[in-house]
Order: structure tokens, then sequence, then C-alpha cells
């Protein structure tokens, strides 16, 4: 798509390819530090609870996204940094409340079992939800911003 000044527009705001990113993006590089350290649990928890919560939080917030942005509001009226810090820190909030839930309710004894898995969501569900959060809104205020001033 060719604008105006004879630069190309930046690609459109395309939910799957987003989701697709915001999974393969952290898989690979957890799971790269995995294997290069040696540490297999990081190894699975790269494709499992870093990538899939990423990938979940990236869905939802996209998605709302798209629904919610196109009434306009506090989403694309305040500056770009204010949403992507907002829902940053939601998405921390709600994914350490998930963690704290999860490890909370898992019986002692499946940590023999399962490795430190259970310890691992205290850290992985916040980190993760709050970067796929502020990358997606970051990426869908840019491309919703950038289509707004071409019209």
């Amino acid at each position: 798509m060719m604008t105006e000044t004879g630069g190309s527009a930046p690609p459109r705001f395309t939910l799957w390819r987003e989701v697709l990113m915001a999974y393969l993006a952290p898989a690979l590089m957890a799971g790269a530090g995995g294997v290069a350290s040696a540490q297999p649990d990081l190894a699975i928890a790269a494709c499992t609870s870093i990538a899939g919560t990423s990938a979940v939080v990236a869905t939802l917030i996209g998605s709302w996204l798209q629904r919610r942005g196109t009434r306009g509001g506090w989403l694309t009226t305040a500056p770009r940094i204010v949403p992507t810090v907002a829902l940053t820190i939601g998405a921390a909030a709600v994914g350490s409340l998930v963690a704290w839930l999860v490890t909370g309710w898992t019986p002692g004894g499946t940590t023999g079992h399962h490795g430190s898995w259970p310890d691992r969501l205290r850290l992985d569900l916040p980190l993760s939800s709050a970067l796929a959060a502020g990358i997606i809104t970051w990426r869908w205020r840019g491309a919703h911003t950038t289509r707004k001033a071409q019209r």
C-alpha cells in the first residue's frame, strides 16, 4: 500500500500474525536460552508456560483492542505510552494473581514428580503477560494511529 508521499504504509494490525509472533518469539528465545545453559526446565517452560501465556494474553488483549478501539476513547486519544503502560501493568497484575492461585492450589507432593514448574509459574505468568500486553498494545496503537493519520 503506497501513501501520498511515496513511502509504503506499515502493515495493518492482523491479530493472528500478532498471536503467532507472541508465541514464537518467547518460545524460541527462552528455548534457546534453556538449551544453551543446559536448563531443561527452561527449555520446556519456553514452549508451555512462557510462550503459551504470551499467546493467550496477546489473543485476549488484541481482540479486545480491535473491538474497543474502534469506538475511540482513551485508547486512541491518550499518548501511545499511556494505554501501553496501563495494559502492561494490568496484565502483570492478573498474571501474578493467576500464578498465586495456581501455585496455592497445587498440592505439595506434585513438585517432586513435575520438577520446579509450580515455582516457575510465579515468574513466567506475570512476566509473559506483561511483555505480551505491552507489545501487542504498542503495535496495535501504532497501526491504529498510522491508519487514522492517513485518512
